[in-house]
């Protein structure tokens, strides 16, 4: 009986023994880190133990955890672990809805093993591809975001009516995503709105918002008495401005002489405008005083972007709806710069800073960029073979909404307020997730390819979710005139 209760489960172990090869191979061909731009203000807010400026610390608290160990081998196979949990989330959301969904499979049918292929298969793209495994490699937020809001959302999910202490992890899970990344922020209302669809009830939804609550004001007080200001970051409007650079033009603008220092430049093609204006010689803020983070930089960034915004609604809708798309096309081009884009892959040769080195020296002795052959050589030969193209995202995307449709078709009538239910109870919660978290970077930043990854596993439990709709129960017929029973005398005593 054991046997028969694990051979469904057979195709996942599968793609869990690729998963977990390609990254032990990883860590043994890059024992450290691969460092990005964010890398260096990530670990030096876990070192001192203090808010980033520039963004949530969430990820700067996991790499503190791991600090004792002084080892940058053990966080880089930490990230791979969460990586792997992420996989066995959207596998486990995927497996209950079809075993629940068809006649027989719990009780180990003759379709017991459907649920598992199809969930089985719908972890591939979770765990994979390279582009998934190089994002766990790297000294960045990402993984340990995208596990934590599917955690969220897996909570939601596992009971057909939330209870009050589900609702308490969900909000907790949220926070420590929105704590991890910005973009996790306005999720929360997603959730709440699930939720409420779900009919949770008032203490459920309430608990979920206390606990979301909680946590982002403490860290928000913590940040108020590090830099004085109540906030998340300082540097809140400025990547807006960056996204407005895209295409804000001051002679529709006209902005006032002060905010004029704003208005966006950029003397290399090659570069988008929105991350020309953040980074490179043309940016304003260099001629702000306090850079980027200073408190009147970020002031005038706000106003030139709400200016821009207002004066421009249709250029800001036209580029947000550009950079969303982007997400979605075959081969990765070169943004928003020629090499931004390259970072995001394993290397073939080793690069390393003055500054990185520094900084690595106060958490480990490992940090520096190593390039270990000949396992180096097998890992870039999977890259060069195993890669996603963002189509198969939008398939994803498209199949949830297709597979949906057509249940509620087979459903016969369409009844509208049962459908919506339907969908609510299932598909839409991390349907809108994965929607969510293309559009909101393309909204407030720009469009970056380490921003599309984390939507893949909610895109995929979508689309397990709406290939195996729920039962309904079975309708019982009313009883006939003839099937009443008849009514007993009364007796008199």
């Amino acid at each position: 009986m054991r046997v028969r209760s694990v051979l469904p489960h057979l195709p996942f172990f599968g793609v869990v023994a690729v998963a977990v090869w390609i990254r032990a191979l990883a860590v043994l061909a890059y024992p450290a880190p691969l460092w990005f731009g964010d890398s260096p203000g990530y670990l030096q807010a876990a070192v001192e133990f203090r808010p980033d400026p520039t963004r949530p610390s969430g990820y700067p608290m996991l790499l503190w955890l791991l600090k004792p160990f002084h080892s940058f081998t053990v966080m880089v196979s930490v990230q791979h672990a969460i990586g792997i949990l992420t996989g066995v989330l959207v596998y486990v959301l995927v497996w209950r809805a079809g075993r629940a969904a068809l006649p027989g499979a719990e009780a180990g049918g003759r379709r017991a093993w459907l649920p598992g292929a199809v969930a089985a298969l719908l972890t591939v793209p979770v765990l994979v591809p390279v582009h998934q495994v190089a994002l766990e490699h790297m000294l960045m937020s990402d993984s340990l975001f995208a596990f934590l809001l599917l955690a969220a959302v897996a909570v939601v999910l596992w009971r057909r009516r939330t209870t009050w202490w589900l609702g308490a992890a969900a909000g907790i899970l949220t926070a420590g995503a929105a704590l991890t990344r910005t973009a996790g922020v306005p999720l929360i209302a997603l959730i709440l709105a699930a939720m409420a669809i779900r009919r949770a009830g008032w203490r459920a939804c309430a608990a979920a918002a206390a606990a979301f609550v909680l946590p982002v004001a403490g860290y928000v007080f913590w940040f108020h008495a590090e830099y004085g200001q109540y906030k998340l970051a300082k540097a809140d409007q400025v990547f807006l401005y960056g996204r407005t650079a895209a295409f804000a033009d001051c002679r529709v603008i006209r902005p006032r002489p002060e905010l004029a220092v704003m208005c966006p430049k950029r003397s290399d093609p090659r570069i988008s405008k929105s991350f020309s204006v953040m980074w490179t010689p043309d940016s304003p803020f260099r001629r702000i005083p306090g850079w980027v983070y200073g408190d009147e930089g970020n002031r005038l960034a706000g106003e030139f972007a709400w200016a821009a915004i207002r004066a421009q609604p249709a250029g800001y809708a036209e580029v947000v709806v550009r950079d969303t798309l982007r997400a979605f096309a075959w081969h990765r081009q070169p943004y928003p710069t020629p090499w931004t884009w390259l970072q995001y892959e394993f290397p073939e040769g080793e690069a390393w800073s003055d500054k990185q080195a520094r900084l690595a020296r106060h958490y480990g002795p490992d940090g520096e960029t190593r390039v270990v052959r000949p396992w180096a050589g097998q890992v870039l030969a999977y890259q060069d073979r195993v890669v996603m193209p963002g189509t198969i995202l939008g398939v994803l995307l498209l199949g949830a909404l297709a597979a949906a449709a057509l249940h509620a078709r087979s459903e016969g009538r369409w009844r509208p307020g049962r459908s919506v239910r339907h969908w609510a109870t299932g598909p839409l919660l991390p349907w809108g997730t994965s929607l969510a978290l293309l559009v909101v970077p393309a909204a407030t930043a720009d469009f970056d390819y380490r921003y599309v990854l984390p939507a893949v596993p909610f895109a995929c439990v979508a689309l397990g979710l709406a290939l195996f709709p729920p039962l309904r129960p079975p309708r019982v017929p009313a009883p006939r005139d003839e099937d009443r029973p008849a009514p007993k005398e009364k007796v008199d005593a």
